[in-house]
Order: structure tokens, then C-alpha cells, then sequence
């Protein structure tokens, strides 16, 4: 049972003190006048939690100036706790207000009976050397520290890693985003980056979408062109007492690529904003090479047009033959941030929206986002390889009616793929659609759910697809976080140049055949995949 749970069933002061104590594994201590007494801590403890932090450090820092006085031994660290919340303080903090003899602080009779003087000049001095904590949400974080002060003999705070970057996110929300005047929640994101990307006021990134900044002396953010003030100070100041930023020079730029995680759930899925685990991109290299030759680097111009911040390409060797475009333009900031493939060509575009003309057709003078050299390529017939991992997102769906309709009502769906049946509802394969009608003789690598290949609702596709599978591999839909459910993704590569439709029948046989199956356990290993039915071996 965790501390909080057991704070809820705390029937009286005794409780919540047991109930810290087994939480922190205190070994040597005494329950005194101070209710929790070690060499390195003094607690302070209340059962509920109407007593405000300040009132009770204002008890406890009474406790401490009857040691001074008597010439007693103190510890380094202070804490107070109850039901619901705790803070930490260094004793040496509170030093110069307890040996201030010339304003000395009119206590009261009693520690416990103190007076509103001792509350206001105790609750004047400290607020800036507490560090607190909410434990319904800080709970890990709260023992860590404990325990860290009492290894350390220092407050230590914690970390910000890709282990707990969703957790630090949601916390962010709550304790700073939500002061945030007018922000919309979709931009929390880019505004959460800011502020840990930096040290208070250096960014460690150029080309960030948002920026923090200071106003007054006060924290603020800017994000295209608008400046955020905060509603309130407290949560901020609070936060950054718990979290050290910026995070560690190993973590930033893989941080910043895992945007798609904090990304709601709805959004991700219309987007494609899911991250490709680089072991997965190694094995999809090796099939490339494997069935598009060992120069296809060299040899082929690669357009990922739904890159999201470029995790599929960052194993090229060869960016300058790279085009990459994302729906979202902050995509396009972080990889300019990250420097993720300096030399390749990254641009904004809406690939199921964008240069489509009302009867279906390509135009690329109606927005003028397409490079000159892409275009080029494509009117001169160079060997183009598309590398995609596009949306999975279907229309009619888990996804709310919003996303739904807006699956279903791309402008390339509604004008160019009537013959396309049912399958016009899947993003994925509208994105083969536009590419089938604007790159004929393109190859597709794709990583994409396997129901093309074998799903009744796809003969109509596959009766117009022009396509010759040549090789690729399943992986289990683990590998990708956030996906929900146990299913097969394929990464499946296609000659698209064929005379004849769709060659790969109705059923997997043939995909299977010249595949293999790469598991979220076994990372980049590969075993024989030779006849199985991808759906039956979801629990690999």
C-alpha cells in the first residue's frame, strides 16, 4: 500500500506518523515533543491537513530555537507533515532569523501556541527555502529526497529522465500549465519544453517553438509571438523546489524527440505521433538494404512525408537525399533544435490536404511547400523511396467524432479515392493513395497495421494498388508507446512500378513468406517468420 492510501485510513496523529515512518524505513528514531525525532530530521506531524505548512514549521522552528537556546544539538534538515502534504527545509536556513537578536520572535507560551507575530515573520522568511510536496501526486518524489538528505546531508532534487518524463509532464500541468493565462492545452507541450530546456534563463536549444522568458522578474512564456504570463507564482516556485533543470546533457535531445508521448491519446492517433524505437529503424535498414541493394542510401531520394521529428532517418548516412515533412511545424523546430539531420530537407506539409485540387489532382503551386528538388525529382522519374510510419488513425474508430470525421474528410479522401472503398476511412492508406497517384513508380517502405494485406474491407484497395511485395518484417505493436491493445505492425516494402495490382493475394501467405518477426522483447534479434499468421503470434 502506498503512503497516500495509507495517509487516507489515518485515524490519528500516531497513524500518520507510523505511516511516514515505515514509508522512509526510519530506523533510529524517537516520538517525543518532536513528533519524529532522528540525528538528521525533526518532524512535525498533524493528523488531517487544516494546519497550513507555515504553521506548523512555525511549531517546529519553536522546538529548534528552545535547542539553541538550551545549546543543544540540532539536525541539518526540518520537515513537516500530515494527510495530504510535507515539506523540507535545511536547518541552517532558518539560522539567521532564529539567531536574529535584535528582533528576536515572540513565540507564545507553547510551541503548539504560538502567535500570529511568530506566524507572520516565520512564514516571511522561509518560503523561499521549503521545498514542498503534494503526496497524492509527489509521493516517489517526496521519499527520495527524505532518503537522499539523509544519505547526502543535501536536498537533492530529482531528476527529470526519459523514465519519468509523462509523470514530470502531468505534474507540470497541474502545478504550473494550468496558471498559464490563455494557453491552449494542445500548446502545453511545447511550453512544458521551454521551461525544463532550460536553467531559469539560458535555454540549453536554439529554434524551441516556445521560449521562456522573464517579465517583471517574473517567469513567462512566448510561443508564436504571444507572451503567457503566469496566474500564480506558487506552483512554479513549488516545482522547480522538486525538479533539477535542465535535465542531463545525455537525456535533452532524445527528451525533446518524445513529444509524441505527451501528445493526449486522440491527437496521437490522427497525427502518426507515435515514436519508432530506434532498434525497430536498425532492423527496417538492414530489410532496405536487404531488398533495395547496399547503395539504396546513395542511390535513392527518401521522402518521409509524415516524420514527425525524424526518428526514421536518423540512421541515414546520406541526409542531403533526404526530404522529410510533418503535419505539425514544432516538429520542424525540434529537429532544427536537436539538429536532427542538418543536411536532409524538412519542411512543414499536410500530406492529405495540401496541392490537392477539388477534382483530386496534385498541384503543387497551391501552396508552394514542396522543394524545387523534390519536385524535380518526382517530374524527372528518380528512384524515390518513401519511409514512412503514418497515422493509424481510422474513422469510425475509438477516436472521438471530432477526430473521426476529420479521418474521413481529408481533402484527398473526399476527392481522389472513390475506387478506393472502404479503405478511404484509414489514414494510412489514403497516404498510399495520394503517393500511388503523385509517385507511381515510387518503392513504399511502411510501417503500418497488417489489414491491407488480408482484411476484407481492403479488396477494393487491393484490387487498384498497384504493387509487388519484396521483403520486410512484423513487430509487435509494443514496441510503439502508447499504442493500445495487442496486434502486428508490419514495416513492409513495395515495388509500386508494377503492370499488375496488388501482387500478395488476399491473404498474409505471401507477405509472410518473405518475412520475419522482430519481438519488443528480443529488440533487433529476428527469427523465422515462414507461413504464421501474424495475428496468432500477438503475444510474442
Amino acid at each position: 500500500m502506498t503512503l497516500y492510501n495509507k495517509l487516507l485510513q489515518a485515524q490519528t496523529e500516531e497513524d500518520v506518523k507510523d505511516a511516514y515512518i515505515k514509508a522512509l524505513g526510519l530506523k533510529a528514531y524517537s516520538k517525543n515533543l518532536i513528533d519524529i525525532q532522528t540525528k538528521e530530521i525533526w518532524f512535525e506531524a498533524k493528523d488531517g491537513y487544516k494546519h497550513s505548512t507555515y504553521q506548523m514549521f512555525t511549531q517546529l522552528l519553536h522546538y529548534v530555537q528552545q535547542a539553541l537556546n538550551n545549546g543543544e544539538q540540532v539536525p541539518p534538515f526540518l520537515c513537516v507533515i500530515d494527510t495530504k502534504k510535507a515539506a523540507i527545509m535545511k536547518t541552517e536556513n532558518a539560522l539567521p532569523l532564529l539567531n536574529n537578536k535584535k528582533q528576536p520572535i515572540k513565540w507564545g507560551k507553547s510551541a503548539s501556541g504560538y502567535t500570529q507575530e511568530a506566524l507572520d515573520v516565520v512564514s516571511a522568511y522561509i518560503g523561499t527555502y521549503l521545498v514542498s510536496f503534494k503526496i497524492e501526486t509527489h509521493e516517489e518524489e517526496f521519499i527520495n529526497t527524505i532518503k537522499n538528505a539523509i544519505k547526502s546531508g543535501d536536498i537533492i532534487r530529482t531528476q527529470i529522465t526519459p523514465n519519468n518524463l509523462k509523470q514530470v509532464f502531468d505534474k507540470w500541468i497541474k502545478m504550473i500549465g494550468q496558471e498559464i493565462k490563455g494557453v491552449a492545452t494542445e500548446d502545453y507541450a511545447l511550453l512544458f519544453f521551454a521551461d525544463i530546456m532550460s536553467d531559469g534563463n539560458v535555454s540549453t536549444h536554439d529554434n524551441l517553438p516556445a521560449e521562456l522568458l522573464h517579465k517583471n522578474n517574473a517567469p513567462v512564456f512566448a510561443l508564436n509571438g504571444k507572451i503567457y504570463e503566469l496566474g500564480s507564482r506558487e506552483g512554479y516556485r513549488q516545482f522547480w523546489a522538486i525538479y533539477d533543470r535542465p535535465p542531463k546533457q545525455e537525456y535533452r535531445n532524445y527528451l525533446l524527440e518524445r513529444r509524441d508521448s505527451l501528445i493526449p491519446i486522440d491527437e496521437r492517433s490522427f497525427k502518426g505521433a507515435y515514436y519508432t524505437p530506434l532498434h525497430v529503424v536498425d532492423k527496417a535498414y538492414e530489410k532496405l538494404e536487404e531488398t533495395l541493394g547496399k547503395n539504396w542510401q546513395r542511390e535513392y531520394i527518401v521522402w518521409d512525408m509524415c516524420c514527425g521529428v525524424g526518428n526514421l532517418e536518423v540512421k541515414h548516412s546520406n541526409p542531403r537525399n533526404i526530404f522529410m515533412s510533418t503535419l505539425d511545424a514544432a516538429d520542424v523546430n525540434v529537429m532544427k533544435a536537436t539538429k536532427t539531420c542538418v543536411a536532409a530537407t524538412r519542411f512543414q506539409y499536410d500530406y492529405l490536404n495540401d496541392d490537392i485540387t477539388d477534382d483530386g489532382k496534385i498541384d503543387y503551386s497551391l501552396s508552394n511547400k514542396i522543394p524545387t528538388a523534390l519536385q524535380d525529382a518526382i517530374k524527372n522519374g528518380k528512384k524515390i523511396l518513401v519511409l514512412m510510419n503514418p497515422p493509424y488513425a481510422e474513422a469510425g474508430s475509438t477516436l472521438g467524432e471530432e477526430s473521426k470525421g476529420e479521418v474521413a474528410k481529408t481533402k484527398f479522401a473526399a476527392t481522389a479515392m472513390s475506387q478506393y472503398g472502404k479503405a478511404s476511412n484509414e489514414l494510412f492508406t489514403q497516404f498510399v493513395a495520394r503517393i500511388a497517384k503523385e509517385i507511381p513508380t515510387a518503392s513504399v517502405a511502411m510501417f503500418s497495421k497488417m489489414k491491407y494485406v488480408n482484411a476484407p474491407n481492403f479488396e477494393k484497395f487491393r484490387a487498384v494498388w498497384n504493387s509487388k511485395y519484396v521483403g520486410g518484417f512484423v513487430v509487435h505493436s509494443k514496441a510503439f508507446d502508447g499504442l493500445k491493445g495487442n496486434f502486428p505492425i508490419g514495416f513492409l516494402v513495395w515495388k509500386t512500378n508494377n503492370p499488375r495490382h496488388f501482387e500478395g493475394g488476399t491473404t498474409e501467405k505471401s507477405v509472410t513468406n518473405n518475412s520475419s518477426v522482430i519481438s519488443t522483447k528480443e529488440k533487433s534479434h529476428t527469427t523465422d517468420f515462414s507461413g504464421k499468421n501474424p495475428r496468432n503470434d500477438e503475444k510474442r
